[in-house]
């Protein structure tokens, strides 16, 4: 039986997770929801909190994984993350960065992290 959309969701947040663990990062949260907006991953290194997008894909056939995220998705990303930061009193930078993941059968994921994605 096929895996449904969330499903496939949380196995590549589960992913990203992993990735950023293993850099240094510590994860603050996942699938937070602010009105209709949801960050997928909230992580903290010493510099800064990131609020990540995780996109994953099985090719590139119509693009990389990252260029699936849209204007209107980044604009409820913003929103969402100021309300979060103002919200926990947030007093390191913020910055929002994209993990795309292509994950093909039988082979390990590709990940890609692109920081600071948003400006």
């Amino acid at each position: 039986m096929a895996k449904s959309n969330r499903a496939r969701g949380n196995d590549a947040e589960t992913l990203a997770c992993n990735y950023l663990e293993k850099h240094g990062w510590q994860i603050l949260a996942r699938n937070v929801y602010v009105g209709k907006a949801e960050i997928d991953i909230i992580a903290q290194n010493l510099f800064c909190i990131a609020f990540i997008e995780v996109k994953m894909r099985s090719g590139t056939k119509f693009g990389h994984p990252i260029e699936f995220v849209n204007e209107a998705k980044i604009e409820r990303l913003f929103t969402a993350a100021e309300y979060w930061a103002q919200k926990n009193n947030i007093q390191l930078p913020l910055r929002f960065d994209v993990i795309g993941i292509l994950k093909h059968p039988a082979t390990t994921p590709e990940i890609a992290h692109f920081e600071d994605a948003y400006r």
